[in-house]
């Protein structure tokens, strides 16, 4: 699949740690999270109009004078074969590139990593590995790419962070010390509520309180010291 923009916020504050950015949102994605506010990417509309390389590098060029950086997100950016081109042209303006992942395509990461294609990755993770399907919804699901993916992060010297979007009807106390175990030594590791919107694929899901937020995140510690919420008011 070659690469198909349907989003650009020209400024943010917030999707790159640090940093001023643009972000970029590419079309399609091989998960179907029921919970995903970006249903539009996941599934585009038949009418979806894509923005061309010429509108968008014209942008990069023109901002590049206060821009640190571009985020890449989706959707999910790795389905794309032609995303290593993509980003090459953004690094070769002098922009540091943030690329949201899925983790389901480890060689293109690790390649991304070796390229020094990529300054900072955000993985998401969905639940434990026991629990995982029941949110991705991938047909003829393997674990094993998402379990490289998070190895190739903690192995590399790589700016990186994991997250998950946390759900009432999804985590349980136990599936929250199961992805501590699991990404042990880890870096970084967010833990976002679920916000409802009108462009949530399938809004059958309700939030935590901020105080089991809280108490999911001293859960995490011990195995991830660096586990913060994100996104709390």
């Amino acid at each position: 699949m070659l690469m198909v923009i349907l989003g650009l916020q020209k400024t943010t504050l917030l999707d790159y740690p640090g940093k001023v950015a643009s972000t970029i949102f590419t079309a399609g994605c091989n998960f179907r999270c029921p919970y995903c506010h970006n249903s539009e990417l996941v599934i585009p509309p038949a009418d979806a109009i894509a923005y061309s390389n010429k509108e968008l590098f014209e942008h990069l060029v023109a901002k590049k004078k206060i821009l640190d950086g571009v985020c890449i997100t989706g959707g999910e950016p790795t389905i794309h074969k032609d995303l290593p081109d993509f980003i090459k042209q953004i690094k070769d303006l002098g922009l540091l590139v943030k690329l949201d992942s899925n983790g389901t395509n480890p060689d293109m990461l690790d390649s991304l990593i070796a390229n020094h294609l990529v300054d900072y990755i955000a993985m998401d993770i969905k639940n434990s590995k026991a629990k995982y399907n029941e949110i991705a919804c991938m047909k003829n699901f393997d674990l094993s790419p998402i379990e490289q993916s998070v190895e190739i992060l903690k192995e590399n010297n790589i700016d990186y962070e994991f997250r998950t979007t946390i759900m009432k009807e999804c985590h349980e106390k136990s599936d929250i010390v199961a992805i501590g175990e699991w990404l042990k030594g880890a870096n970084a590791y967010f833990l976002q509520s679920y916000k409802e919107s009108e462009n949530v694929l399938n809004p059958i899901f309700s939030a935590y309180t901020i105080d089991t937020l809280k108490e999911f995140v001293n859960l995490l510690k011990p195995f991830i010291p660096n586990t913060q919420l994100r996104g709390i008011e």
